[in-house]
């Protein structure tokens, strides 16, 4: 019988081959390297933590409250439309739909369940693998 470990191992070496895996190491890449959406994670941080500390302080001033958002909410969706952040997501959807796959395969079989019964077209409760529409699920 093989080393359950080894056979971990082997299977980390041929998951770090897969293209799901080298598609999301790159789009994290190419959005490390976007200066511009750097900047506007950064700026995004100082807004939202200076929201934060204004509602801790207890801030009665709710026009400032609500500028002070609306800046956070519109800093927010620069960042989720810059390209790079938009490949970046779907490289991860695709990478974490893989693993999840992997997970719910070890999970069967931990549980008596034929490894060779995964269907990942047929997930258990409907799910598509697409959360655009979702209320969530995990």
């Amino acid at each position: 019988m093989a080393d359950l470990m080894e056979m971990a191992k082997q299977l980390g070496k041929e998951l770090q081959k897969d293209e799901r895996y080298l598609a999301f190491q790159k789009a994290t890449l190419d959005n490390d390297n976007d200066t511009e959406l750097q900047t506007l994670i950064a700026d995004f941080n100082q807004k939202r933590l200076d929201l934060s500390n204004a509602e801790d302080s207890g801030e009665e001033d709710t026009d400032r409250l609500a500028a002070l958002n609306d800046s956070v909410q519109e800093t927010y969706s620069k960042i989720m439309s810059r390209q790079s952040m938009i490949d970046y997501q779907a490289a991860r959807a695709r990478f974490e739909q893989l693993l999840d796959g992997i997970n719910r395969v070890i999970a069967m079989s931990a549980a008596g369940q034929d490894p060779d019964s995964y269907d990942p077209n047929a997930i258990a409760g409907g799910c598509s693998g697409n959360c655009s529409g979702c209320a969530g699920c995990c």
